[in-house]
């Protein structure tokens, strides 16, 4: 079945890449992405479950989030972190990638069904929604803030399937995050694991003019 519906990830795909936003907090605070990291990592050994995991399912509010982080990272800095600009200064570092946007106009244009999957975090929602016209794209929009799982649950990918109603094997999934990739591809959807703009718009395209 050839491909009738596009399915694509926001952040790192039509935006920069997250990493920067990461890099951004880490100059602005001073608090190092690895120290952020074992920080969440040890809560999560604590709690049995990630904290970040739990605030893109929607479980967490991010208040409760930042709180968590900087009790937990306060005894280790010697201080009590400021985490409250943590939206701000990574929504101030991350920008619109417009290749990608224009592909997926140029990709609605052509007929194909046009979903967004997203791994996201229920305050930012008007937040990232207003970088990219996400209603003039896109169809569908499944947020894992909103519907209690993320991906790559399988859960998610199926809420995505019964509101678009097209078949998984004539969908092409793009994500930055190759597990994301993989979970598509294990139900049967095409993936494109996005690593830049060149190499993701040749692989999309060579995806949509082959069979799925």
């Amino acid at each position: 079945m050839s491909v009738r519906a596009v399915v694509s990830d926001f952040g790192g795909v039509l935006t920069t890449p997250l990493i920067q936003s990461f890099v951004a907090f880490q100059d602005e605070t001073g608090i190092a992405m690895e120290t952020l990291g074992i920080a969440m990592q040890r809560i999560a050994a604590r709690a049995g479950s990630h904290p970040l995991f739990e605030l893109e399912r929607g479980r967490l509010t991010e208040a409760d989030f930042l709180q968590r982080i900087a009790d937990e990272l306060e005894s280790e800095l010697g201080h009590r972190p400021e985490m409250h600009r943590f939206s701000e200064i990574y929504f101030d570092a991350l920008e619109p990638n417009p290749p990608m946007i224009e592909l997926m106009r140029e990709l609605k244009g052509r007929g194909l069904r046009m979903a967004l999957l997203t791994n996201n975090v229920r305050e930012w929602e008007p937040l990232w929604r207003s970088m990219v016209p996400i209603d003039e794209l896109f169809e569908v929009v499944v947020d894992s803030a909103f519907v209690g799982c993320r991906k790559p649950d399988p859960e998610i990918y199926d809420i995505l399937l019964e509101r678009l109603a097209v078949p998984t094997d004539a969908c092409l999934f793009v994500d930055d995050v190759e597990v994301n990739c993989e979970a598509a591809r294990a139900l049967g959807m095409t993936a494109v694991h996005f690593r830049d703009n060149e190499q993701a718009m040749a692989d999309i395209r060579a995806a949509l003019e082959d069979p799925a």
